[in-house]
């Protein structure tokens, strides 16, 4: 069966046949999406990871949809079925809704209506009733019913029936909501007002309203109906199932409309209500995807010394003071407004020579800023340096400080320190410390707990994969929660890694991986382009594959240098015709990467951060105005808009319509994840805490 695969999926995602066949083999060996995509281009016809992803995902349902088949001709043969025509059918078909359509009559199921009929022995009169000829009909009602409830099952089984409901349920399906009595009152309830009276076209409704419309069914505050128009819904079945104009016709009729009502309406509003909730959960979870990608590809400060607080009122301010490496040297309590508080502050600053102050952006951010800044300005009033601060996201602190790799790495500190130390190094290298953390507890999406959690926990971890292998990772530095994601590793091997080098020592070469226990070459040839270190190779520490050094190395020869000299001389590059070192493995794909990488080794693509202050006149929400423009960061993007914090403790929201003077489809187009970004208040509703923000009006 799978021979045909390549050809399905191709259909199915725009793909030739040839490339798809190519990375279905690739993924056969074990090779991950982020090494196909880099190292396997000419293999694949340079495909990127969306599209190598889109070749798995079907991939994967197709090798699903044959355990499903096995199943069913399983069934077939306990029940004896050798009908060849039926098996035919089963073989050919890959979609998964017409393959259980196929199957449903042969499905097990608890007795039916029909069934008690048929063990009556009605079934001969249903089926002379179905054929709608003129006959006298029973007087008893009951043996009527028996034939009726026989064709209803009949109908409820059809493929044509089914997928004339469902057509009707495409073109014409309302989703329409009311309030439960008693429940919509109370407090909790208000979330979801606005649905309590809703009806809208299921093909018009958008992800979040649907997945705040389940989760109120779910708390039981609104009843949910998915209905297409039944007048037009029984004409289909009609014109399907009625042949005459008599009395045996009105019986088939009766039983139509019941079969619509009892069995098929219900059966296919089920089917509906998951599928719209699959469509919903998936742009949910593509958007919570893209928001991590971007927030895990925030600029690192780099190594820098650090001093971060979590800011408190009651309990104060939790101070950490980190080195270059992110290493805990010092941690205090530093009270607001507290002059023993300022003076320490400053004696930390000044004899750790701190170079950055991270700032949580929790309860009491801008009032512990404010603290900070006026040490700074007095710094500076001596002629001293003052070092630059950044308000940093805390989501997820919590969760890092209270999970187990915290106490592995913080065995001797409690949870408020664990916790600073996470917001300092946060600044350093985001991506390094945010892969410890549980994706679902950034703060990053919307309704994540109200997606399939398989999907999300796949996606998620996949984007996280994906960005690790695209920035790459230090070897001789990285934790063993970063190494977990460097394609081919794992966390069996990512402990092994750590556990050698700490046994003997930095890492020099790349060939080295190669003596850690269990590390054989299948993944090195997976995972060595993505580590890097700087030892004796000067391509160790580049996304050059050592598969391809041979290559760079008879570039350097036939340009009569070494390999040090191509990286730093641009003009030696430029003499290097390409067409050259073209065999039937290495292609030009292949070969402008790494002349891309000769040119930056090892460059890191996530910029540089950038220092950020909130309008120094606006703490609260009483202190904004209408018409007010004021600098924001961008907190969080949903389908529907962009969360930006203002400094006030409420985010305001940039609906889409608001981001642009032309029409946005996505907000993503606009803006990004903690991009710096100038809006203008628009409106305050200080009593539910909520403000909107518009992009278009800033410079008007």
């Amino acid at each position: 069966m799978e021979s045909n695969f390549a050809h399905i999926i191709s259909g199915a995602v725009n793909i030739t046949e040839r490339q798809v066949a190519a990375t279905m083999s690739l993924l056969d060996e074990g090779a991950t999406i982020p090494f196909i995509a880099r190292y396997r281009k000419e293999k694949t016809g340079s495909l990127d990871e969306v599209q190598i992803a889109a070749i798995q995902t079907q991939y994967e349902r197709l090798q699903e949809l044959s355990k499903r088949k096995e199943t069913i001709y399983a069934r077939l043969d306990e029940l004896q079925n050798t009908d060849s025509d039926l098996r035919k059918r089963i073989a050919e078909c890959w979609d998964a809704t017409e393959l259980e359509d196929i199957y449903l009559p042969f499905r097990p199921r608890r007795k039916t209506r029909a069934d008690v009929a048929i063990e009556k022995g009605l079934l001969p009169l249903a089926e002379e009733i179905l054929r709608q000829r003129p006959m006298r009909l029973p007087n008893d009602e009951d043996e009527l019913q028996g034939a009726r409830d026989i064709i209803a099952q009949r109908i409820s089984e059809d493929e044509r029936s089914r997928n004339a409901i469902r057509r009707e349920f495409n073109y014409s399906a309302l989703l329409t909501t009311k309030a439960v009595k008693g429940k919509s009152e109370t407090p909790e309830a208000q979330n979801y007002k606005d649905y309590f009276e809703f009806k809208a076209p299921l093909k018009h409704i958008r992800s979040h309203q649907l997945l705040a419309i389940r989760r109120a069914e779910a708390e039981g505050y609104i009843r949910v109906d998915i209905s297409p128009d039944t007048e037009k819904a029984l004409d289909k079945l009609a014109h399907i199932w009625l042949k005459a104009n008599n009395d045996t016709a009105y019986q088939v009729e009766l039983a139509m409309e019941d079969s619509y009502k009892r069995l098929l309406k219900p059966s296919i509003e089920t089917e509906y209500a998951s599928l719209s909730k699959q469509k919903a959960d998936e742009e949910a979870i593509h958007v919570f995807a893209d928001n991590l990608r971007q927030l895990l590809l925030s600029a690192p400060l780099g190594r820098k010394r650090v001093l971060a607080l979590d800011p408190g009122f009651r309990t104060g301010c939790k101070t950490v003071v980190l080195n270059e490496q992110g290493d805990l040297l010092v941690h205090d309590v530093l009270y607001l407004h507290n002059m023993q508080s300022l003076k320490r502050l400053r004696e930390l600053i000044v004899q750790h020579q701190i170079e950055a102050i991270a700032i949580g952006n929790g309860t009491a951010s801008r009032e512990t800023e404010q603290m900070v800044q006026e040490v700074l300005k007095d710094l500076r009033a001596q002629g001293l340096a003052a070092p630059q601060t950044f308000v940093v996201s805390e989501a997820g602190a919590s969760v890092y400080s209270a999970s187990k790799i915290a106490r592995e790495e913080f065995p001797n500190e409690d949870v408020t320190v664990r916790g600073a130390v996470s917001i300092g190094r946060r600044l350093i290298d985001p991506l390094a410390e945010l892969v410890k953390i549980d994706p679902k507890s950034i703060g990053v999406g919307q309704y994540q707990h109200d997606v399939d959690q398989n999907s999300l926990k796949n996606s998620l971890q996949q984007t996280v994969e994906s960005v690790v292998n695209y920035v790459g990772v230090d070897v001789n530095t990285a934790s063993k929660h970063l190494l977990t994601y460097v394609s081919g590793l794992g966390p069996t091997l990512a402990q092994s890694i750590v556990d050698y080098r700490t046994e003997h020592g930095a890492f020099k070469d790349r060939k080295d991986l190669l003596k850690v226990p269990k590390l054989g070459n299948k993944t090195y040839v997976q995972a060595a382009g993505f580590l890097r270190l700087k030892g004796n190779n000067p391509l160790d520490n580049s996304a050059v594959h050592p598969e391809s050094y041979k290559i760079v190395e008879k570039m350097a020869q036939d340009q009569k240098c070494h390999v040090e000299d191509l990286i730093a001389h641009k003009e030696l590059r430029d003499k290097i015709d390409l067409n050259q070192y073209v065999t039937t493995e290495v292609g030009l794909p292949t070969l402008t990467d790494i002349m891309k990488e000769l040119a930056q080794p090892g460059r890191d693509p996530r910029g540089e951060s950038e220092e950020f202050h909130f309008d120094e006149h606006v703490h609260s929400i009483d202190d904004l105005q209408a018409g007010m423009v004021l600098p924001g960061i961008v907190t969080n993007i949903s389908a529907f808009g962009a969360f930006v914090d203002l400094g006030v403790h409420k985010d305001g929201l940039i609906h889409i319509s608001e981001m642009a003077d032309r029409r946005v489809n996505t907000p993503q187009e606009i803006v990004k994840l903690h991009q710096h970004v100038m809006v203008r208040v628009i409106d305050i509703d200080r009593a539910r805490g909520r403000i909107q923000l518009s992009l278009k009006q800033v410079n008007k």
